[in-house]
């Protein structure tokens, strides 16, 4: 796997793109800039994603920054101590509460490596995180998209993607998540450029980001 890892290696990957579906011409050419917005890898960038999930992204900023403040340095052993009660005041709802701590069960106690998780193949590497109770695909998606660099994975259960591309493509109804995986095998293997050209078009669409941004470090 070549990762796209810098902006050159982002817009060379882009044109790579242009050329497999020229369709994307005038989607490009309506997103304006189309950000790498890569993140390290490790627990902090997936707490960040799971955070993220299902909120605005205004919510996802306050509560992110209220668990980095009660919680600090944010790492598996200090989440198993400090116990529920940051989880709470930071407020994760439960179903993300139970989330982060089932991962940092696993990482604390069995072994998962989520630096070296990012060399893995995108099947593998998801297969193991969809593993870990609460994170689904769209979790171990997004994380191997902005931390791994990975070029060929496709959120299809985005609903923002999902948005853009009924909209750049003209369809006649919005695709569910199996008809966008569906649709996005043809942009292989540049499905994650495909992903943030999309969240580009729908920020220009939307007037408003959707994309997932990186975890400050």
């Amino acid at each position: 796997m070549d990762r796209i890892d810098t902006d050159a290696q982002m817009l060379k990957a882009l044109d790579a793109l242009m050329a497999i579906d020229r369709r994307l011409h005038a989607v490009r050419a309506r997103s304006g800039d189309v950000p790498l917005r890569r993140s390290t890898p490790g627990f902090a960038s997936l707490v960040s994603i799971i955070v993220s999930q299902q909120v605005s992204r205004a919510s996802a900023d306050a509560i992110q920054g209220r668990l980095v403040n009660l919680i600090d340095p944010l790492t598996p052993p200090n989440v198993l101590s400090a116990g529920e009660e940051p989880l709470v005041a930071a407020g994760l709802s439960r179903a993300k509460q139970r989330t982060i701590v089932a991962l940092s069960h696993a990482i604390c106690e069995e072994g998962l490596d989520l630096d070296k998780l990012c060399e893995l193949d995108a099947d593998e590497a998801i297969s193991r995180l969809i593993a870990i109770p609460g994170i689904g695909p769209w979790t171990a998606q997004v994380y191997l998209l902005v931390s791994a660099g990975h070029p060929d994975v496709f959120p299809a259960g985005d609903v923002a993607l999902q948005a853009a591309v009924a909209d750049a493509l003209a369809l006649p109804n919005r695709p569910d998540t199996r008809d966008l995986a569906k649709l996005a095998e043809s942009w292989a293997p540049f499905r994650a450029v495909a992903a943030r050209l999309f969240w580009a078009y729908y920020r220009e669409m939307k007037g408003k980001e959707a994309a997932p941004l990186p975890q400050a470090t």
